[in-house]
């Protein structure tokens, strides 16, 4: 009994979108939750988004009332890194930079079990990087989960140059547990395979309106009638957030070299401006203040 409960553990590092849609699927399938931020009025927000996404999915029928509320008393919230210790599994969810990502591994390194998982939800950033920043590189593996994460069905499954053959069907193996299909990325290179693709698309589709080729809504429609996307490039730069996409899409450029993926200056200019998409009510296209998600 007690190896199965430590087995249903998951420790989330990072209370924002991610984080919080990554918490509130694994407290769905049956795993016991700590939700990490340093900032209390974070993790109020995430607490709040879980409910409010919980509660829609009761109204649409896809789960009942009691399993909603199974979910979010798995839940618990944790303002110290500490908490981490006894956590089968620990997801990092920050923000995508390199910096501040290698400082959570090396403080993961000192507090985590031996045998903890050690993922990173990093859409871009090499895993071998963060994990040399731990004394157990070979535990290390990237969980690239895909927003929203409660309706998103896949999860990249990524190798740094030392994850170990357990530890890869360890993180694939947790990512169908929170009823996820996953891809393995076996060859390290930033931005992986799903980030790279989009960037490539989303960085030309900006690129197009910055020159007025075509409008923003004519691109995406384009792209969702011609070639069968069910979201344009530019709507889903505006889901994913413009920081987030831009930062990806940056550290993809600095390791490639190629021009495909320079950072558009219309890009660089709304994130200086605070037009992120979604989350901030203005990116591409304009949101009311419901769809915000901060």
């Amino acid at each position: 009994m007690g190896t199965e409960t430590k087995q249903r553990r998951l420790f989330v590092v990072g209370a924002g979108l991610m984080g919080s849609g990554i918490a509130q699927v694994a407290a769905a399938a049956g795993w016991q939750v700590t939700l990490h931020d340093t900032e209390p009025a974070a993790l109020h927000r995430a607490t709040a988004r879980i409910d409010k996404s919980l509660a829609r999915f009761v109204a649409k029928g896809a789960i009942s009332e009691g399993d909603a509320r199974a979910a979010q008393a798995r839940i618990t919230t944790e303002p110290t890194l500490d908490a981490a210790a006894g956590a089968q599994v620990v997801v990092e969810a920050v923000f995508e930079d390199v910096t501040l990502k290698r400082d959570v591994f090396a403080r993961l390194d000192q507090v985590c079990d031996l045998d903890t998982l050690l993922a990173s939800n990093t859409s871009a950033i090499p895993i071998t990087a963060l994990a040399a920043a731990t004394s157990r590189p070979e535990a290390v593996v990237g969980t690239h989960f895909f927003s929203p994460v409660p309706m998103m069905s896949l999860c990249e499954v990524v190798c740094g140059e030392h994850t170990s053959e357990v530890t890869l069907e360890r993180a694939q193996q947790f990512g169908q547990d929170l009823g996820k299909t996953t891809v393995v990325v076996r060859k390290d290179i930033a931005g992986f395979v799903t980030t790279r693709l989009l960037a490539a698309l989303v960085m030309e589709a900006v690129r197009l309106v910055e020159a007025g080729v075509a409008s923003a809504e004519d691109i995406d429609t384009a792209c969702r009638l011609g070639f069968g996307h069910r979201m344009g490039p530019l709507a889903t730069c505006d889901l994913t957030g413009a920081d987030v996409l831009r930062a990806a899409t940056a550290a993809i450029h600095v390791e490639s070299g190629s021009d495909t993926f320079a950072v558009p200056a219309l890009l660089d200019r709304m994130v200086s401006d605070g037009e992120l998409g979604r989350k901030s009510g203005r990116g591409f296209y304009t949101y009311p203040p419901a769809i915000s998600e901060e």
